[in-house]
């Protein structure tokens, strides 16, 4: 056997035994999964205690083509005494969506993006917290309801890319945010085609704006049956129904990658007041709502890691 055939016979069986090697007596590593998101951590990569709660295939929102339960419908129905029937409320909704956007306007995941979140509650433990520029920082900024920023930007932030309200608590909105309605009863769902059109001409408990500025094509509804998740699960069916603040956060847990949250729980003298407010009532809690049990919630979050909770004061 000449010399270029023994040298070829040596490289063939090194070569099979470094396959041989690698295939059966390497330790195996699994392919390593993309991660779902951009971000550091995304809220998908999480423990027991929280995916015992999330359920990703809940919808947040209202679209045209999804049909809330009749079971949904009659929970929703008693939060504030509807007495309107469920073929009612299915072609109110069916005549909003011949003038808002069939879809919501959902930022979808993906792994080369990070959605990042500030949803920023009315606490007045905000007051001289100088928040602001961290949240303006974020991709998207949620507040809630009349929450003030003109006087408290240090405080709070200037940006706001998604208001969160209901009828009597509606303000003006410029034309690149999202109008978030969480709708109680079906002239809820009245209110807002309306009152972006010809103008809005019932009553309620409180006072309602006929007519608000707002960009149509931006308008999100929160689906009834999201409401009822977030009470059941999230909360154990504590409270009459959830905060705003609370249905924002967890909000945030189904559209963002990554939430930090500022703004929520009671001042530093145990007061639960508004930053922009000079307290009245001292005696003041938190109503139909389980203030307390949301807050413990919202500490488990950030001791789980899910969310950062930045606290004021």
């Amino acid at each position: 056997m000449n010399s270029k055939v023994r040298v070829l016979l040596f490289v063939l069986s090194v070569t099979g035994m470094c396959v041989f090697w690698r295939a059966y007596l390497l330790p195996y590593s699994p392919p390593q999964l993309e991660s779902p998101c951009a971000c550091e951590r995304c809220l998908s990569e999480k423990d027991q205690w929280f995916t015992q709660r999330f359920n990703k295939f809940v919808e947040p929102f209202l679209s045209a083509n999804y049909s809330l339960s009749e079971d949904a419908f009659n929970w929703w129905k008693h939060l504030q005494t509807e007495r309107r029937n469920f073929t009612t409320y299915r072609k109110t909704v069916n005549r909003m969506f011949q003038m808002l956007s069939p879809k919501p306007d959902v930022v979808e995941p993906s792994p080369d993006r990070c959605r990042s979140c500030a949803v920023v509650g009315n606490s007045g433990n905000l007051r001289r917290s100088h928040y602001g520029p961290l949240i303006d920082f974020h991709d998207i900024i949620i507040r809630m309801n009349t929450a003030h920023t003109k006087g408290y930007e240090a405080d709070v932030g200037t940006r706001t890319t998604h208001r969160i309200m209901y009828p009597e608590s509606a303000v003006d909105l410029d034309s690149t945010t999202h109008l978030v309605l969480v709708p109680f009863k079906i002239q809820d769902i009245e209110w807002v085609t309306k009152a972006l059109t010809t103008g809005f001409t019932g009553k309620s408990y409180m006072p309602v704006k006929s007519k608000i500025k707002a960009n149509k094509d931006l308008v999100m509804v929160v689906n009834p049956a999201f409401m009822r998740y977030v009470h059941d699960i999230w909360l154990g069916k504590k409270g009459r129904y959830p905060s705003t603040g609370f249905m924002a956060l967890i909000l945030a847990l189904h559209i963002c990658d990554e939430v930090n949250v500022f703004g929520y729980g009671a001042d530093s003298e145990g007061n639960w007041s508004h930053y922009w407010e000079k307290l009245g009532n001292r005696h003041l809690k938190t109503g139909v709502h389980p203030g307390n049990h949301e807050y413990g919630i919202i500490e488990e979050l950030a001791a789980q890691q899910i969310v950062t909770f930045y606290r004021g004061w």
